[in-house]
C-alpha cells in the first residue's frame, strides 16, 4: 500500500492503491503513519517525500470499506498524529487529484507542490460533514481565514495555481518531471545537517502543534457528530442514486 524509495537522504513514500485513486482506508492510514514513524527513527533519511501512484494523489476516504476492526493500529486519527509529530522535513508532492484528506494532508507538511494539472477539493459541506486532518487550523494559517472558510465550506475544486497563489501550496511543476522536480526541492534540503533541520522545525512548529492536536479533536468530534445524520444521510443516498443532493429543509 505503500511503495518506498531513497536515494541521498530523501526518503519517497508514494501511496499505491492506484485502483482505488489512492483513496484511504484504515490499512492504508496505518501503512502511511508506520513507513513515517520508521523514516522518524531511520538515520538515513534526512527528508520524506509524500506522493501518489498513478492519476490521483488520494481520492479520500475510500467508501467501499476496508476496516479492519481490532487490527487497526493508528486509523485516520493516529494517522494525523503522527504526520503533526514528525520531526524530519515532509513534503508533500501532489501529483493528481487530492479530495478530502487528499487535500487536508497538505496542511500537514512542511512544503507541498503540485502538477500543474492537478486540484484539490474538500467536499465535506457537500457530504453533510466538516472538515478533517487539522485543516480548520493549518488553511486558514497557510491562506488566510476568508480564502480558507470559502474553500473549506464551498465544497469546489481549486486549481493548482489557484492553491499556489492562495498560500497553501509553495509552489506549482509542470506534470512532466513533476516528482524528479519535488525530489530536488527534497535534496536541496538532504544536503544540510540533519541537526539544523530538526531544530528549525521543531522552532517553527513549537507554537502550533498543541493547536493542531486540539483542532483534530474538535473536527473529530464534529465528524462524529454529523456522520449518520439527515445532510449525510441525503448526501450518501444521493450519490448512491447519481443525483445531486436535496438539502433543503435540512438545517
Amino acid at each position: 500500500m505503500i511503495l518506498t524509495s531513497d536515494a541521498g537522504g530523501v526518503r519517497t513514500l508514494t501511496l499505491n492503491r492506484p485502483d482505488k485513486l489512492n483513496a484511504f482506508n484504515d490499512a492504508q492510514f496505518d501503512a502511511l503513519a508506520e513507513a513515517v514513524l520508521d523514516a522518524g527513527t531511520d538515520d538515513s533519511v534526512k527528508v520524506v517525500v509524500l506522493t501518489g501512484a498513478g492519476r490521483a494523489f488520494s481520492a479520500g476516504a475510500d467508501l467501499s470499506g476496508g476496516r479492519h476492526g481490532d487490527n487497526i493500529r493508528h486509523g485516520f486519527p493516529g494517522c494525523v498524529d503522527v504526520l503533526v509529530d514528525f520531526e524530519k522535513p515532509l513534503l508533500i508532492a501532489v501529483n493528481g487529484l487530492g479530495v478530502g484528506i487528499g487535500a487536508t494532508i497538505v496542511g500537514l507538511a512542511d512544503a507541498a507542490f503540485m502538477a500543474e494539472s492537478s486540484r484539490l477539493r474538500c467536499p465535506f459541506s457537500a457530504l453533510g460533514l466538516t472538515a478533517e486532518a487539522c485543516s480548520t487550523y493549518t488553511f486558514p494559517m497557510l491562506m488566510g481565514r476568508h480564502k480558507a472558510s470559502w474553500f473549506l465550506l464551498s465544497a469546489e475544486w481549486l486549481s493548482a495555481q489557484q492553491c499556489a497563489d492562495a498560500g497553501l501550496v509553495a509552489d506549482v511543476f509542470p506534470d512532466e518531471g513533476f516528482l524528479e522536480a519535488v525530489q530536488e526541492k527534497a535534496a536541496t534540503l538532504a544536503r544540510l545537517p540533519m541537526s539544523s533541520l530538526r531544530q528549525t522545525k521543531s522552532l517553527i512548529m513549537a507554537p502550533h502543534r498543541e493547536a493542531m492536536r486540539t483542532a483534530a479533536r474538535a473536527e473529530n468530534e464534529g465528524l462524529a457528530s454529523l456522520r449518520g445524520g439527515t445532510a449525510n444521510v441525503e448526501a450518501v443516498t444521493a450519490f448512491a442514486e447519481k443525483r445531486e443532493p436535496d438539502f433543503s429543509g435540512i438545517n
